[in-house]
């Protein structure tokens, strides 16, 4: 049923069932590889140059754009594959959907596009089964730190293909869970963006004050209008609520600085302690667990506030269990208790961290006396406590999101090398598939 494997540069035939059609990877799509931009091409406007950085973390601050207008074989748009063939290969190299915005690709990316009778979707998932591999061919030529795919690479890789129907059902199934995952992930963002707006709009524009000083209460119920005074007063912060303080970090937050330890090992398969060194370690709100300490040496609780104080400064999240920081990171706790309106004011912190960027020998880091002197408002404990009994329930529904996205990607993860390898097959049985395994009988799905 499978094809025989070719000892020979094994690399470069991975095993697929022989009644598949088999052919070059490189030949099943079209590879447009991103601009190696100039810094006379970028401005503060315009469209988004997608690197790596973007491609793994999203738009950031450190985002380039650019207002020219290139070939639209590299234009990127929602939903488009992207390989990343160069780089740190464990980290680096791998295939993306991308989910942002319009913008131009960079260099040492492919957009990918398939031809024929290949899907795309099918085809992302074909790519990431076959990471292992692209990892192992560009490590045997890391030279400088750097590893790369080539395009010769891509063309001596002999696959296989099902069916276009299979293909479908392939997608199905994992897709089905891939957008589950997603629209958990825009649902947790959307939560997000509100409770920032009404951190904002209480804590930083003071527009309830300002809506008392002008007569009004902005029509919310008395008991909430009550909790804020006004008129505003001047202080060294400039305009503040009048009964609200100004002070520093280290006034409400407790701080450890991380510190790697000697000696340390790590790894991302799961064994240690969950691990944090950089900000290249956060996923959206809770951070990804990609890597494990098997020597832990200073740690964050769970719900701890994690920041970023080496380039890029100021990167925020939130520790969802006990785990072990390293040198790049430092983790927040509020004195209070509170945890939600310590988190959205440790964003609001963001854009004062970021005025360190810039003054590392090498790169930007802030330590630990300029981060417990940064200067923060410090409002009514009424108003405080208002605010973090709203949005815990935000908070709760993102955390539980968060936890029900770990075990769909978990699922995938295990379902997918064997849907594409066709350890598992699906067949179109009527209206219903089933997976099928040479030992299984069919399940219904």
């Amino acid at each position: 049923m499978f094809q025989k494997s070719i000892k020979k540069g094994w690399l470069y035939h991975p095993i697929f069932p022989s009644d598949w059609q088999s052919c070059s990877l490189y030949s099943m799509a079209t590879w447009a590889n991103g601009i190696a931009f100039k810094n006379i091409d970028f401005s503060k406007t315009g469209r988004p140059v997608i690197k790596i950085a973007e491609i793994k973390n999203g738009i950031s601050h450190q985002t380039k754009y650019t207002e020219q207008m290139f070939d639209q074989s590299v234009k990127v748009q929602y939903n488009d594959l992207l390989f990343t063939w160069s780089g740190q290969p464990e980290t680096s190299i791998d295939a993306y959907q991308w989910r942002g915005p319009e913008g131009w690709l960079n260099q040492h990316v492919y957009k990918v596009t398939t031809i024929n009778n290949v899907n795309n979707v099918f085809f992302y998932y074909l790519l990431k089964y076959l990471k292992p591999h692209f990892i192992k061919i560009a490590k045997n030529k890391q030279t400088t730190g750097l590893g790369h795919v080539t395009k010769q690479d891509l063309s001596n890789m002999v696959v296989a293909c099902p069916s276009l129907n299979e293909q479908l059902s392939i997608v199905h199934v994992l897709g089905t869970l891939d957008d589950k995952i997603e629209l958990n992930r825009c649902m947790n963002k959307t939560l997000e963006e509100m409770a920032k707006a009404l951190f904002k709009s209480w804590f930083v524009d003071f527009d309830l004050v300002r809506a008392k000083n002008e007569g009004g209460e902005a029509g919310l119920p008395r008991d909430i209008a009550n909790l804020f005074p006004d008129r505003l007063v001047d202080s060294e912060m400039g305009k503040i609520p009048e009964g609200w303080q100004v002070g520093q970090v280290d006034d409400y937050y407790i701080v450890t600085m991380g510190q790697s330890p000697p000696g340390y090992t790590y790894n991302d398969i799961g064994e240690g302690t969950p691990f944090f060194q950089g900000s290249s370690d956060f996923g959206f709100r809770f951070p990804k667990q990609r890597k494990y300490c098997t020597a832990p040496n200073r740690m964050a609780n769970p719900d701890d506030i994690l920041v970023s104080v080496r380039a890029p400064v100021g990167d925020i999240n939130v520790a969802y269990e006990r785990c072990c920081i390293g040198r790049g990171i430092a983790s927040l706790r509020h004195k209070l208790g509170f945890k939600s309106y310590g988190y959205y004011c440790a964003k609001d912190l963001e854009r004062k961290m970021r005025e360190f960027e810039q003054t590392g020998t090498v790169f930007g880091s802030i330590n630990r006396n300029q981060l417990l002197k940064l200067p923060m408002l410090i409002p009514s404990l009424d108003t405080m406590t208002f605010y973090e009994q709203l949005i815990k329930q935000f908070d709760e529904s993102i955390r539980l999101r968060t936890f029900q996205n770990n075990n769909l990607i978990l699922l995938r993860d295990m379902i997918m090398p064997k849907l594409i390898s066709g350890k598992i097959r699906i067949n179109d049985v009527g209206n219903q598939n089933y997976f099928t395994s040479p030992n299984v009988d069919p399940i219904t799905i």
